[in-house]
């Protein structure tokens, strides 16, 4: 007989796979659709009897990430995806510590049904494992007069929140929760744990690899009306909800045309949720309560965009990330012996996610938070230390597409014994609040390095940092 677990919306019914039980497509919310397009989240109806949780929900609204990549949604599959997935050791036991993941994607791609987040692995770690969808794109964090911003977060919170009222009834505690996400999942750690409307709903976090970006009003605004003069409409809430998803994916793009970037969309500063970029409300402060890891890969931007052409001008790229020209020079003089391609990589690595996530680092600590800094430098043999290579080693999956991206296939021989390391760091973390290394301190920026065999040691990048001291942020 397969394991029923009963939320507060009803029963479901699960699945027992290699010593693990699996529920998924379990509403959380109900459809962001018709009247409640483009709207913050409300409750999920309920249901009678007992409803099978063996299928993952939709995934929201979106375009494959890459020419060839499977596409996640097709139009057919609607905006009813507001959905959780839970991976239980044993959904009749009590007190497991939980971990609730949120995927990246730019803002604009990701669901939780990907395989490279597949948690049975992590869950035989003995926690209960959490995976939800929520909006991404214009659906989750477009601009409309007279709407809620950041739809896409507060779908997030109304996540947590089922995780409060529901997880008890598959075996883990609601008092024990950490949430761990990767990019734009890791900025979502960030804000929601300096965000007040999350306050209580989970006690630890784990960002990795935390991006910059964040829109203004007005700039979010523009780029609202670029997108709806490209789709023909006015840029109101009424003539967006008129159109299909199929029809803003379109062109919600369009902001990007003859600009450089990977998306339009990133959290808007509303002044409720985000009062800024992910380290800027930490150092009031907000969030000390909350234990965090965060970390960055050590060549962040591999995997991300193309090489520069040889004789890139290293001056212009200094001053596009918001570095004086001559901030090329000291990068030439901290990295001996590099060309200048290979320099654009370590100042786009750094532009984009390493000091950003330092930036973090620094606050939390700085504010008497309890925080721990890692730098993933194990390298891959095709993309070396890219951005997500750190993801399979978490999830203990090495053989899904994504992670042969990173891992090639087969998979490296000291996968296994690296993956088993990290995975008891973060759930060991998620159990007693300690990852296994020294804290992360304003006195002493004590960093893991996560390489075979694992190190610990000063901040790594402490020339580099200098370089951004004087940056307005």
């Amino acid at each position: 007989m397969e394991p029923v677990a009963v939320t507060s919306a009803g029963a479901v019914r699960g699945v027992s796979e290699n010593g693990i039980v699996r529920f998924v497509g379990i509403p959380f919310a109900a459809a962001p659709e018709g009247a409640l397009r483009f709207q913050p989240p409300v409750q999920a109806p309920g249901w009678d009897g007992v409803r099978d949780a063996v299928a993952f929900g939709a995934a929201p609204p979106q375009l494959a990430p890459v020419p060839g990549a499977p596409a996640q949604w097709q139009p057919g599959d609607g905006l009813d995806c507001l959905t959780v997935n839970v991976w239980t050791p044993d959904p009749a036991t009590t007190g497991l510590p939980v971990m609730v993941w949120i995927y990246g994607g730019l803002w604009k791609h990701g669901a939780a049904r990907m395989p490279q987040y597949d948690a049975g692995t992590l869950a035989g770690s003995g926690v209960v494992v959490v995976t939800f969808n929520y909006r991404v794109g214009f659906e989750g964090f477009g601009h409309l007069p007279g709407t809620a911003d950041n739809r896409g977060l507060r779908d997030q919170i109304a996540a947590l929140e089922w995780v409060q009222g529901n997880i008890a009834a598959f075996g883990g505690d609601p008092a024990n929760v950490t949430v761990f996400g990767q990019s734009a999942g890791a900025a979502s750690t960030v804000l929601l744990t300096a965000a007040p409307a999350a306050r209580g709903l989970f006690r630890r976090a784990i960002a990795q690899s935390i991006p910059s970006g964040i829109r203004t009003a007005s700039e979010a605004a523009a780029v609202t009306a670029t997108i709806a003069a490209a789709a023909g409409i006015p840029a109101t809430r009424e003539a967006f909800a008129a159109l299909a998803p199929e029809a803003i994916l379109a062109v919600q793009d369009e902001p990007l045309r003859g600009r450089e970037g990977f998306t339009a969309f990133a959290p808007v500063i509303d002044g409720d949720l985000v009062t800024g970029p992910p380290w800027t409300a930490l150092r009031s402060g907000s969030g000390r309560d909350v234990d965090l890891i965060c970390g960055f890969t050590h060549e962040e931007y591999r995997g991300q965009g193309p090489l520069p052409p040889a004789g890139v001008d290293l001056a212009v790229v200094a001053e596009a990330v918001g570095l004086d020209r001559d901030a090329a020079d000291a990068y030439r003089r901290v990295c001996l012996g590099l060309g200048d391609v290979d320099l654009f990589t370590v100042m786009l690595s750094d532009a984009l996610i390493r000091m950003p996530t330092t930036w973090v680092a620094e606050a939390h600590a700085g504010a008497g938070g309890r925080t721990w800094l890692y730098d993933f430098a194990w390298r891959g043999p095709a993309l070396g230390a890219a951005h997500g290579v750190d993801v399979p080693f978490v999830f203990g999956n090495a053989t899904s597409r994504p992670a042969a991206r990173f891992l090639g296939s087969p998979p490296p021989a000291d996968f296994t014994d690296l993956s088993e390391s990290i995975r008891t760091s973060w759930t060991s973390f998620a159990t007693t609040g300690d990852p296994g290394w020294p804290r992360f301190t304003p006195d002493h920026p004590t960093t893991r390095t996560w390489q075979t065999p694992p190190s610990d040691g000063p901040y790594p990048l402490s020339p580099l940092r200098t370089i951004w001291q004087n940056v307005k942020r």
